[in-house]
């Protein structure tokens, strides 16, 4: 095992994760997310399907801009927080969290890890190319969870509700600098800028801020080392399986080529994985059967983003999903959820793949 190109390639990887974490954490303490759900709030003029869709909006953009984990832990309590006021079904918003956290999280590199770890097998692609070869599976993809949640949820989201007065903003001025920030990196990744760079500037700015106008925002919890050794375990153990066999197995069971039932044959393999262990290892394990071709790569990840939507394990967004849910005092039945999970996941994986096929033949 060469440990060295190891940590080449997964190192400013983490160095990523550590600082979108730090600025998405400082965000939400900031009041960023709660801003926007109470805009959207406003916005919506008391209809509940209209701010329903505002939430599907900023859910998006939230999960593409700055990660699915930040969709799934820091806006899931916001918007189950709005709800509880409003006095509405608070299911249906729990549930547009967790399923937009993993199926809008297909367009951007920084939108998923497994993104990020496909573009470093995509020498040639920026996140602009990246977004070419992947929007027709993520259109697809949050088109359908959001149809498919519309229909499961149809009769919480009709009617009104009254919307009281808000809380008052302990510091405008951080308040506008932290949304500015955010609005400026999804730009700024789709110019070009490196990841690791362009987070650990806004990770930076939002420090130096907060340690003038806001210290107490600033403790070590912000940084996520749990989840930076846990996934820096994945990375040894999967590269281990694969220098002793696991890697020829794996890519007999994958296939060649890049046909419709061949990307949906990889994409299902992943979702699979996914759901039976993780949807990391699931990538790392699968990457080398497809990384020949960004067509199969992209199915690959339509596989391991959108598909681990059946067991609570197959994703770590669904895990913190649930533990941000259980905090809000909302139960999460996991019979339930699985049953709903497999009746989307093959919808998602058809949608998505044939839209991939078709754009990219």
């Amino acid at each position: 095992m060469d440990l060295a190109a190891l940590v080449d390639r997964v190192g400013p990887i983490l160095g990523f994760v550590v600082c979108i974490t730090v600025v998405a954490e400082l965000a939400s303490g900031i009041g960023v997310f709660t801003t926007l759900a109470r805009g959207a709030a406003r916005l919506a003029r008391g209809s509940v399907l209209a701010l329903w869709l505002l939430v599907v909006a900023v859910a998006v953009l939230a999960t593409a801009v700055l990660s699915l984990d930040t969709t799934a832990v820091l806006l899931t309590p916001v918007v189950l927080a709005l709800a509880a006021q409003l006095q509405l079904d608070r299911a249906v918003f729990a549930y547009t969290a967790v399923w937009l956290a993993n199926t809008a999280s297909l367009l951007l590199p920084v939108s998923n890890l497994t993104n990020l770890l496909a573009v470093g097998r995509l020498p040639s692609y920026d996140a602009v190319r990246f977004a070419g070869l992947t929007w027709p599976a993520a259109v697809a993809a949050v088109v359908v969870t959001v149809a498919v949640l519309a229909l499961l949820h149809r009769r919480s989201l009709r009617g009104r509700y009254a919307l009281g007065p808000a809380a008052p903003v302990a510091d405008r001025r951080l308040l506008v600098l932290g949304m500015t920030v955010c609005t400026l990196l999804g730009p700024a990744f789709l110019l070009g800028v490196d990841v690791f760079v362009g987070s650990a500037v806004a990770a930076g700015v939002l420090v130096l801020a907060c340690a003038v106008s806001r210290p107490d925002l600033l403790r070590w919890r912000l940084l996520p080392w749990p989840l930076v050794l846990g996934v820096s375990l994945l990375f040894v153990a999967v590269q281990y399986a694969h220098d002793h066999g696991l890697g020829t197995l794996l890519d007999a069971a994958a296939g060649r080529g890049e046909g419709w039932t061949a990307l949906l044959r990889l994409a299902g393999l992943g979702a699979l994985g996914a759901n039976v262990v993780d949807n990391l290892p699931s990538y790392l394990a699968l990457e080398p059967a497809a990384a020949d071709s960004p067509v199969r790569l992209a199915a690959l990840l339509v596989g391991v983003n959108a598909g681990p939507l059946v067991t609570p394990w197959a994703s770590l967004a669904t895990l913190l999903w649930a533990a941000r849910c259980r905090s809000a005092g909302v139960d999460v039945s996991w019979g339930r959820f699985a049953l709903r999970g497999l009746v989307l996941v093959p919808l998602l994986l058809v949608s998505a793949v044939t839209a991939l096929w078709l754009v990219s033949g």
